[in-house]
């Protein structure tokens, strides 16, 4: 079929539509001074949409129209980084800001080239920009089209999410004509020409965005997204681009990696990056040491909720690209740049009642209800009390106005009560006896020598419930498909009463539930067949034995298969046998564990549950006695890593001999810490225990 004649009038009201939509989408989001509606661009776009309908061969990679991005990806590529992805190092008050300072100028003089530069000709000076919490992101643009947009990932190797960012109205899929010469954007069509351009920035999500989505998903009764970070990430990494494209996310990008003629500073690069058309934060400053960069800092950490978006700091880097060059690098950060962390966020609401969470082990947890209340970009409306200890520390009671902190993604922790405000009709909270989900008859007793309170009946139905849920729990025996929702249903239809039914479960009796359908049951069954084999740490784990999590679960594996023959049969033979005093000479393993064991494995139902578990599943060997590369090191890990998950760094200590802790003590070893690193670190600090960052971390272990 030969191709519809194009005239002449049509190709050039086309290219005249699309440089007049880059135009005004730049305007919008580089510049933040539109000039025509939003209803008026859609317009624009959706005329430029029938003209490429009508006639295909005009519709281009980088039209306008093509970011509501392709078919759906079955999964997400690999990308090698071209240049390695950095992290920075933090700071969190002016002493260590003076103390980073300090050493940036102590290098530059060791390096002799003096105090604040010296023979470089530069002058020191500081880029202070806004710590944006977002998704980082690195695009590569070829001849000035963008060809490629990467995540993060290790620093290394990221995942391709090109088709997802396309779909982001603020990045252009081509940028501004540039000429290297001057890095100058170009007027002259005659020395027009495309940059090969490597940039780096954040993908982050509007407060106000996070609130229409959360006030639809209320609405449909689903689970509301926690922030703004969360939501852009799980965004990028949606399989279905036309998903991503309805979130309207936004970017800012803050470093150029690579380009033909590379600016002189660090502002140099943000005002390149603006010229290009693509969109940066206006709200950086250079300064010229600490006492001004804490001046920035305390200016944004006043007005940053002023903003649409969420910071969680500024960043701090020198200026001139020859001293950066100087400092270079650590094994992990640059030595050039630093975050300076926000304080924790501290808001006032009002507690009005504590209710109770039951454990899988039985152990009580007092939960305070509180008033909803937006802190740290989280709407929160729950937090943990610990246990009865605290309710007596905080003195806090029904109807008590209470301090509320939240850092990042730490659970929200109430810090003192504002005892001013009481006005006398607040009820003082007095601890049950009973607790009407305990089972039997509700009794709740006091573990000797701890705070926490547990049911007395060992079977009531909460208790079997959450049983479940940790069974097929990523920790343990990590079946996907089947969360709390389809436990619940499960139960309530008596298709599983125990463990073992799970394995039995057939494709007509899911059919016939609510709610399930043909593919959603094959999908499960599948996902059951795939548990079937399991390694004995997490065998053990599973059984919700009291005492026990994973660590112990572990430990106990790990000792008992150095020990065995066949590892992945007599090795858990050898701990149901064992003794007290067995258990007592692992590492970690102390008196109350030790004893908990035993009397679990004394019981004849627990006797039977194992049995019959086991004409169920397969163990099978895991390496957790591999290598002995970390062989007498203690590892704790604390806060948010940003490549590992905490379990699967957990299990690189283990496979090369070492062991994990919960705790720290003078005993540890190294303390891995993450973002919003918490009282663990704290602790490590003041014994003098080595810190490792995720990067420490993984240098160590290669």
């Amino acid at each position: 079929m030969s191709q519809k004649l194009i005239p002449k009038e049509v190709a050039e009201r086309l290219n005249k539509l699309k440089k007049t939509i880059n135009h005004h989408r730049s305007l919008y989001h580089t510049h933040d001074i539109p000039e025509i509606s939003d209803e008026a661009y859609d317009s624009l776009v959706k005329e430029l949409d029938t003209i490429e309908a009508e006639y295909p061969e005009l519709r281009t990679p980088d039209s306008p129209t093509q970011r509501v991005g392709g078919a759906p990806l079955k999964k997400f590529e690999k990308v090698r980084h071209n240049f390695q992805q950095w992290s920075f190092d933090d700071v969190f008050d002016f002493t260590e800001l003076k103390e980073w300072d300090k050493r940036v100028r102590n290098f530059i003089e060791k390096a002799g080239l003096g105090d604040g530069g010296g023979s470089t000709g530069e002058k020191l000076e500081y880029c202070c920009e806004l710590k944006i919490d977002g998704l980082k992101v690195v695009l590569t643009y070829v001849d000035g089209a963008l060809v490629q947009a990467a995540t993060r990932g290790d620093g290394s190797v990221g995942e391709d999410v090109t088709q997802n960012i396309k779909t982001i109205r603020s990045i252009p899929l081509t940028l501004n004509t540039y000429d290297d010469s001057t890095n100058k954007q170009s007027h002259n069509k005659g020395a027009d020409k495309g940059a090969d351009l490597t940039v780096v920035g954040e993908i982050w999500m509007s407060l106000k965005d996070l609130e229409k989505i959360n006030k639809q998903r209320a609405k449909e009764c689903e689970p509301l997204f926690a922030n703004t970070r969360n939501l852009a990430a799980g965004s990028i990494r949606q399989l279905d681009p036309k998903v991503t494209a309805s979130r309207n996310l936004d970017a800012f990008m803050y470093d150029i990696e690579h380009v033909e003629q590379m600016p002189e500073t660090q502002s140099g690069e943000l005002e390149l990056i603006s010229e290009l058309g693509l969109p940066s934060n206006p709200h950086f400053k250079i300064c010229s040491g600490p006492d001004e960069i804490q001046k920035y800092y305390e200016t944004w950490t006043k007005k940053r909720h002023d903003l649409s978006y969420q910071l969680d700091g500024i960043v701090i880097k020198v200026n001139s690209r020859k001293i950066q060059e100087t400092l270079g690098y650590t094994g992990k950060s640059p030595r050039w740049g630093v975050a300076y962390k926000f304080p924790a966020e501290q808001v006032t609401t009002v507690l009005e009642d504590i209710i109770f969470q039951i454990g899988r082990t039985g152990v009580i947890t007092p939960v305070a209800v509180l008033r909803p209340v937006l802190v740290a970009g989280s709407t929160v409306s729950r937090a943990t009390l610990h246990n009865e200890d605290e309710i007596k520390r905080l003195d806090v009671r029904i109807g008590d106005t209470v301090i509320l902190q939240k850092a990042g993604d730490v659970i929200p922790d109430i810090v003192s009560v504002v005892t001013s405000l009481r006005t006398g009709k607040e009820k003082p909270f007095k601890w049950p006896t009973h607790i009407s989900g305990c089972g039997g008859d509700g009794r709740i007793e006091r573990v000797p020598g701890q705070a926490a309170w547990r049911c007395v009946a060992k079977d009531s139905f909460e208790q079997h419930k959450r049983k479940l849920y940790y069974f097929v729990s990523k920790h343990c025996f990590d079946i996907e498909d089947l969360g709390p929702k389809v436990i619940d249903l499960l139960l309530e239809n008596g298709l599983i009463t125990s463990y073992e039914d799970i394995f039995t479960l057939k494709k007509p009796d899911l059919i016939a539930l609510p709610r399930f359908a043909e593919k959603s049951a094959d999908n499960l069954l599948a996902s059951v067949e795939k548990a079937r084999k399991v390694t004995l740490p997490r065998f053990i784990a599973a059984l919700s034995i009291p005492q026990v999590g994973q660590e112990t679960a572990y430990d106990l594996a790990k000792h008992f298969q150095e020990k065995a023959t066949k590892k992945h049969t007599e090795a858990f033979d050898m701990v149901a046998k064992a003794s007290v005093g067995d258990f007592r000479a692992i590492y970690g393993v102390g008196e109350v564990v030790a004893e908990s064991l035993v009397t679990w494995f004394k019981n004849p139902d627990n006797r039977t549950l194992v049995k019959n578990l086991l004409k169920q599943v397969t163990l099978v060997q895991d390496d957790t006695a591999g290598a002995k590369l970390l062989e007498g090191k203690s590892f704790v890990f604390t806060g948010t890593l940003p490549i590992l998950e905490r379990e699967e760094a957990q299990n690189m200590v283990r496979r090369l001999g070492g062991n994990v802790s919960s705790s720290v003590s003078a005993k540890t070893t190294y303390v891995v810490a993450g973002e919003e690193a918490g009282s663990k670190l704290d602790k490590a600090r003041s014994l003098g225990v080595k810190i490792l960052s995720e990067d420490d971390f993984l240098a160590l272990i290669k």
